[in-house]
């Protein structure tokens, strides 16, 4: 074998160990989102403010009865590792303006482990690809299916932990006003407290969580009993 065929060889392995490890790493993602997603039991709650001193805005209120058919959601937030691998394969550019900018600055809060930094357009754009690519339909909960689940079932949980109460540090995240060039102002890794009962994990602090709803201040003083959206 001459020199150039060696070369050429060389790297046609290199190639192909590239594209298997990318094509791993896919599957891997994708096998993981599937196993994490939690079947919740349709039903009807009060949704919003139920006026028991808890201390919510004006657009909590009032509270108003839902009905939900059954749906699933992840038991997880995404990671900043999937938002990369999935940014990577897709060619996708975040919509937060100061996305790089920010990944310059604070490194810390783009470790891999950490809950993903996203904007709305980001995160809608991760699970429509993730149900692409696992042929299945998958998008944002709504607002309705995302407070049903975080009160595991629409129970009158003031906080959505293991015990329904909140002990910063113990069943949630502290809340930190720092910056994140401070490393006690970062978020924890998914899953680092215990779920609510419903199975679900940091559904109350760590991350802010983004839900399907445009936001309408008034939207509880007129919102409808039974929701059209499809499940997810």
């Amino acid at each position: 074998m001459n020199t150039a065929l060696k070369i050429i060889t060389l790297l046609s392995t290199i190639t192909l160990a590239a594209c298997t490890s990318t094509e791993d790493k896919i599957n891997d993602l994708l096998e993981r989102h599937m196993n994490a997603f939690v079947f919740v039991e349709g039903g009807s709650f009060m949704m919003g403010n139920p006026g028991l001193g808890w201390a919510l805005g004006a657009d909590s209120y009032p509270a108003h009865k839902v009905t939900l058919d059954s749906f699933s959601i992840q038991k997880y937030e995404v990671t900043q590792g999937d938002m990369d691998l999935f940014m990577e394969v897709t060619g996708y550019v975040s919509a937060y303006n100061s996305y790089d900018k920010d990944r310059e600055r604070y490194p810390g809060r783009f470790v891999a482990k950490l809950p993903a930094v996203a904007a709305w357009s980001d995160a809608k754009t991760f699970c429509l690809w993730l149900g692409e690519i696992g042929n299945i339909k998958i998008d944002l909960p709504t607002e309705a299916q995302w407070e049903y689940a975080a009160r595991s079932r629409g129970q009158m949980y003031r906080f959505a932990t293991d015990t329904g109460e909140a002990t910063p540090s113990i069943n949630m995240a502290s809340r930190s006003t720092k910056l994140y060039i401070d490393p006690s102002a970062l978020p924890l890794p998914p899953g680092s407290f215990p779920a609510n009962p419903l199975g679900l994990y940091d559904m109350s602090g760590n991350a802010i969580e983004w839900v399907q709803d445009n936001y309408q201040p008034d939207y509880y003083q007129h919102s409808p009993e039974h929701k059209e959206w499809a499940n997810t």
